[in-house]
């Protein structure tokens, strides 16, 4: 008789005995297995859910998970699996907190009295304070939307501000998307950009010898004011930068530009209205098509049904932005970072502030930042936060080597403002 195999018939007393025998059920097999399943999918959730905290508090996380899965999968793979993933957050945040009112990141102070102008060497300077523009949905605010307050000084803090925050909520969707604003002083502060030590990946012979520390020069570091973000990395849009005479990647049409040019003015425009002119600019940065243009959203931004302005990330989808703006008149410059925005958002709060000419810099949760500085101890420049939400370390971009371009600014002395302000 073979192994397991019913006896026959006709042997009757085999036949009582394997009728006594105990037969394995299938159950217990089929419970185990769903046991296990059940257990890999609840690590995988946690796991998942791990991952991505850790990919939105710890800077380098998001970027080498993304990096990796981008060379085995593909760049729009990737764009796609973020913009699901942060569309279900979005869906979420929609479900729990639809019903929360918008909330104020600082406490507004009584408003600063200032003097009408101010004597610099021969020229007088009227001073900076931006226009209050309140916000911009009515009856959908925080207290102190769109009212300016001043902006710490570490080089001259008895001085007259130089660079005022706002906040505005211009999604009346979403209370919780947020833009915090700075406007800053061109005639009283430069801008400057920095080459980060890895992004833009070079794409030109000259720019792959380049040298790039990714850190403020230490002569700037003794007025240094503030810093922010720079654009996309190279891959996402190949936009064009130009730094320290030596171009990293070459222009392309179809761009937003932002640059400084030969006499110290800063620019910010299409390409196709700047494109003459980078021969004659220190410095100028590429990013996607500006946003605003001449006063006007770009028609694409006009719904929120666009697929533009994340290079790989769509415009539709909510995430935290940055943008970089200048007013009409050429002499204020806007940074806004906004959080759980769209590209509509952020375009809209940055025209509401008062920029005419708008740009897009980086997204995603670690990049976009603006970090105002102090005086340690020891006299040297710390970072601090603009206000909660932000990624940083005290080191930021004085110490710590940044991966990716920023921008930063400093106080012009008196000489360079009253040459700007005043001229021959």
């Amino acid at each position: 008789m073979a192994c397991n195999a019913p006896p026959s018939p006709d042997d009757s007393s085999a036949l009582s005995v394997w009728a006594r025998k105990p037969r394995v059920s299938a159950q217990p097999k089929t419970r185990r297995w769903r046991r296990i399943f059940l257990g890999l999918a609840t690590g995988g959730a946690v796991a998942l859910g791990l991952l991505w905290f850790a990919a939105h508090r710890i800077p380098w996380v998001g970027s080498a998970l993304a990096d990796g899965l981008r060379s085995v999968v593909g760049v729009e793979a990737v764009a796609a699996l973020e913009d699901f993933a942060y569309g279900l957050q979005d869906r979420a945040a929609m479900a729990w907190r639809g019903d929360e009112a918008p909330k104020a990141y600082w406490v507004v102070p009584p408003q600063l009295e200032l003097p009408a102008s101010t004597k610099v060497k021969d020229c007088e300077l009227p001073t900076f304070r931006p226009t209050d523009v309140g916000p911009v949905h009515a009856h959908f605010e925080a207290p102190g939307d769109g009212i300016w307050v001043p902006v710490n000084d570490r080089v001259d803090p008895e001085a007259p501000p130089r660079m005022f925050k706002t906040l505005l909520h211009p999604d009346a969707q979403r209370s919780w998307a947020a833009v915090s604003l700075v406007a800053i002083d061109l005639r009283q502060v430069a801008l400057h950009l920095v080459a980060g030590r890895h992004e833009p990946k070079a794409a030109t012979p000259e720019g792959q010898k380049a040298e790039r520390p990714g850190l403020i020069p230490p002569a700037h570091q003794r007025v240094l004011l503030a810093a922010f973000n720079g654009g996309f990395k190279a891959e996402h849009g190949h936009w064009g930068m130009m730094v320290d005479g030596v171009t990293l990647i070459p222009a392309r049409k179809g761009a937003c530009v932002v640059g400084q040019r030969n006499d110290g003015r800063i620019v910010v425009g299409p390409i196709a209205d700047l494109e003459a002119t980078l021969g004659d600019m220190r410095w100028w940065r590429q990013t996607p098509d500006c946003m605003v243009a001449g006063g006007e959203l770009h028609v694409g931004l006009r719904s929120e049904k666009n697929t533009y302005w994340g290079a790989t990330l769509k415009g539709e989808t909510v995430i935290r932005r940055s943008a970089i703006g200048i007013s009409a008149d050429g002499q204020t410059l806007f940074s806004g970072i906004g959080d759980h925005t769209t590209a509509r958002a952020i375009a809209t709060a940055m025209k509401h502030a008062g920029a005419s000419q708008v740009a897009q810099l980086d997204v995603n949760w670690s990049y976009p930042k603006f970090v105002v500085y102090r005086d340690r101890t020891d006299g040297q420049p710390e970072a601090t936060k603009l206000c909660d939400g932000f990624e940083f370390s005290p080191d930021e971009y004085v110490r710590a080597v940044a991966i990716r371009d920023f921008f930063y600014l400093t106080r012009r002395d008196d000489d360079a403002v009253e040459q700007l302000v005043c001229g021959e």
